[in-house]
């Protein structure tokens, strides 16, 4: 599994999280910051990434055109780095299961 963090996540997730979702990038280190949602939305797309950001638009993008690529929408407020990794590392396998599942689009993490 692949993750790409959006830019309103730390950089600092790819290697914190390296572990467990080896692949993974962040748009920042891709030389993407900046660039709009749809831009982003198709790099996923064409790379195989699940999207990761604290941002409504690319789940909401998700209820309009589906999949490829799959969301994980993390719905919290202001917090730690290390909070974000302790989120995605104990719900891993709820990731692994949207990944699999050709029905999922999308997951919320609260």
């Amino acid at each position: 599994m692949k993750l790409l963090f959006d830019e309103n996540l730390s950089p600092r997730l790819v290697a914190a999280l390296s572990d467990i979702f080896p692949e993974s990038a962040h748009v920042d280190r891709l030389g993407m910051g900046g660039e709009p949602d749809p831009v982003i939305w198709e790099f996923a797309k064409q790379h195989g990434y699940i999207l990761v950001s604290k941002d409504s638009d690319f789940h909401e993008r998700s209820l309009l055109y589906g999949y490829p690529p799959k969301v994980v929408w993390i719905r919290r407020g202001n917090c730690s780095v290390r909070h974000i990794e302790l989120i995605l590392r104990n719900k891993a396998t709820e990731i692994a299961r949207l990944s699999a599942d050709e029905e999922l689009t999308y997951l919320i993490l609260l």
